[in-house]
């Protein structure tokens, strides 16, 4: 008998992060993180760098229909500094993406990235039983791009005229997954990968 695929608010903790379900306390910290100029690509982002905005924009998140947000909060400090989700959640076929992701600037190329993914693919296919992860990007993200691929995660395609962005741009989206297939080969990397870091 299979078991259920239900995704509910829970925290994850790794080595260096925790992920914890997002709430308004840490609206603050991330308030103090973010750079809407790192956010440029995203559909869901704060749209002012206000205490308003921001916890407008978490109460978005958390009301959306089939996501789960989550803060990236260092367990060295107890700072909130980033966002991720998993969303798209289809339990029917065992799937989900994660993606609505941004690190403080500060962050990039560290083992946050790569940490906080890990912890999500983790307990999405080892945890839950996923059969398929997507993440998927602006293709105009070349960084975005870069860090997927360098997960090991399959590009698939490009979805054309695929999403109409804030600002009226009609973005294309590049399209990676992760399959039970794959993970344990990308388990393994992302491991070796994070004891060297």
């Amino acid at each position: 008998m299979q078991r259920q695929f239900v995704v509910v608010p829970t925290k994850l903790r790794g080595d260096t992060l925790l992920l914890e379900p997002l709430d308004e306390r840490h609206a603050p910290d991330l308030l103090a993180h973010c750079d809407l100029t790192s956010l440029a690509y995203m559909r869901n982002k704060p749209q002012e760098l206000t205490p308003e905005a921001m916890e407008r924009y978490i109460e978005s998140l958390k009301s959306t229909p089939a996501m789960v947000p989550f803060a990236i909060v260092l367990l060295a400090t107890g700072q909130a500094v980033g966002v991720t989700t998993y969303m798209h959640i289809r339990p029917a076929d065992r799937g989900l993406e994660i993606g609505s992701t941004w690190i403080s600037p500060r962050y990039w190329g560290t083992r946050v990235n790569p940490e906080s993914k890990y912890l999500l693919l983790e307990h999405a296919f080892d945890r839950l039983g996923a059969i398929r992860v997507e993440l998927r990007t602006d293709s105009r993200n070349v960084r975005s791009q870069r860090a997927i691929e360098k997960l090991g995660a399959v590009r698939e395609g490009v979805l054309r005229r695929h999403m109409i962005m804030p600002d009226g741009y009609v973005r294309d989206t590049v399209v990676y997954a992760i399959t039970d297939q794959d993970w344990p080969r990308i388990k393994a990397r992302l491991q070796e990968r994070l004891e060297t870091s």
